[in-house]
């Protein structure tokens, strides 16, 4: 009999086309699942639909994992692995535990001694970074940024004074709604020289990923980039 494994499981970031977004072997393994642990039940159970489980959703055991977890629960998250049973993890959008929850589950899952398989598919953050033709070999991931005005412009200048002295590109999200205002502050707090690259609706036929200078985005109509999931990127040029 097989050990039991906890799957990270990739979700889409967006529309409901899975067999565009994901590998056969990651569809597969998920359905073959019961259990699971989620960033959120609601879009968990509308993206294990879209993969035609062959057992019903009812029938599913889902518990949930986010920011209102507490550390003392995470252990019992994973009981059905002491029980013989595989478990899937599964964020709201792309991969568990980059820029999600999840990582102190895993980090558990290791620490108990249990297998922890990754499968394939889609991260925004690495599409982005592929498409952005900035520095690919030396960057680094800051997650979500302040949301206060000022504590957010700080932030943008230790990343574009770090983007020109290490050469190492600063990647960053942000709430869709707030993607008019982090351009603002971009070009606020950010030199006119550095690269600004921008992705939006990744894997979706909207798709959109637009890199340029901080002058030239200046000058640029904007209002498209509104209310759309989209990850940042920053720059010194190659």
């Amino acid at each position: 009999m097989t050990s039991p494994s906890l799957y990270l499981i990739p979700c889409l970031l967006g529309g409901d086309d899975v067999g565009a977004a994901l590998p056969p072997r990651t569809i597969e393994t998920t359905r073959s699942l019961r259990h699971f642990v989620v960033e959120n039940a609601k879009s968990a159970r509308a993206f294990l639909k879209r993969l035609d489980m062959p057992l019903p959703l009812a029938e599913l055991y889902l518990r949930e994992l986010n920011e209102h977890t507490a550390p003392d629960c995470i252990a019992d998250l994973l009981a059905p692995l002491t029980e013989g049973h595989s478990l899937g993890l599964i964020s709201e959008a792309g991969c568990p535990a980059v820029a999600d929850p999840g990582a102190q589950l895993v980090a558990a899952a290791h620490a108990a001694g249990w297998h922890v398989a990754p499968l394939v598919g889609p991260s925004a953050i690495l599409l982005g970074l592929m498409a952005s033709g900035l520095n690919g070999q030396s960057f680094s991931f800051h997650g979500y940024l302040p949301a206060k005005p000022e504590p957010r412009l700080a932030a943008l200048r230790r990343l574009d004074e770090a983007a020109w002295r290490t050469g190492a590109t600063q990647g960053f999200i942000e709430t869709p709604y707030r993607n008019l205002a982090m351009m603002a502050a971009i070009g606020e707090a950010c030199r006119r020289e550095t690269r600004v690259s921008v992705a939006a609706d990744l894997s979706l036929p909207t798709e959109m990923v637009r890199t340029q200078s901080v002058a030239q985005w200046a000058a640029a109509n904007i209002a498209a980039l509104d209310r759309r999931p989209a990850v940042f990127f920053l720059g010194r040029p190659l």
